[in-house]
């Protein structure tokens, strides 16, 4: 049977910090286009020349560049736009424009769940990823920044994180994230990342190791869900960086 180290193809020499990869990288590329891809947004004027609710960055930009004062924000869907703008723009400034989309689906994600997010600048580049009480907005934790990290592996680190909490609580509920890549790996108990190993990012693979030696001498009753972002509109752990 293969074992963990042939499944990895991997050799990592943790001494003088040497990896060589062998598997192939296609599958963690393609989730990172996938992320890059762009997301139609709807933009709401409060204070501009005209208000409303604009479908285009330069239809609202006509309204707002170089007027005084002007006040304006970014939303994932109309439904959200428009449920903005018949308020008042100090209840949103600030405050990411994704938050709490799934007010305006039929079918919301299940009532009090957490929800996880990483961002990434580059691939690799700086890390960061963190956990969100879905009912309440609130952060429940934050970790980063990490040198030389992926999206995918900030996504696994952080439903792992997620799970330990939530079992060190005795809280069964569910944990949501928008990437199918990290769910499936924490599922097989392993990061099938093609990362390479190097000096600036060798706390992030110790922070792999631990994951994955948790997930594999513990269980957890927590639902591992996926995040519907074309009905939700953005997680809102989303570091809304886009």
């Amino acid at each position: 049977m293969e074992n963990k180290n042939e499944k990895r193809k991997k050799v990592i020499r943790i001494t003088n910090y040497e990896l060589r990869i062998t598997s192939d990288e296609q599958d963690e590329r393609s989730e990172n286009y996938s992320r890059m891809s762009v997301k139609p947004k709807y933009y709401v004027v409060w204070k501009g020349r005209k208000t409303g609710v604009f479908s285009t960055w330069q239809e609202c930009a006509a309204q707002v560049q170089g007027y005084p004062g002007a006040q304006y924000k970014a939303f994932a869907s109309r439904p959200a736009a428009e449920q903005a703008f018949r308020g008042r723009y100090a209840a949103h400034a600030g405050k990411p424009g994704s938050s709490r989309e799934w007010l305006f689906s039929p079918h919301p994600p299940v009532p009090g769940s957490w929800c996880v997010d990483a961002a990434c600048s580059g691939s690799p580049g700086r890390l960061e990823y963190r956990g969100v009480d879905n009912r309440t907005g609130r952060q429940v934790f934050r970790c980063g920044p990490f040198e030389h990290g992926t999206n995918n592996v900030g996504e696994f680190l952080a439903i792992v994180h997620a799970l330990r909490t939530l079992k060190k609580q005795g809280t069964a509920i569910p944990v949501y994230s928008d990437s199918s890549t990290a769910i499936g790996w924490v599922k097989k108990k392993y990061c099938n990342t093609a990362l390479a190993l190097d000096d600036k990012n060798a706390a992030l693979f110790t922070l792999i190791e631990r994951a994955e030696a948790w997930l594999a001498g513990n269980t957890y009753v927590n639902p591992i869900l996926k995040w519907d972002t074309q009905a939700w509109g953005e997680i809102p752990a989303d570091f809304n960086r886009k």
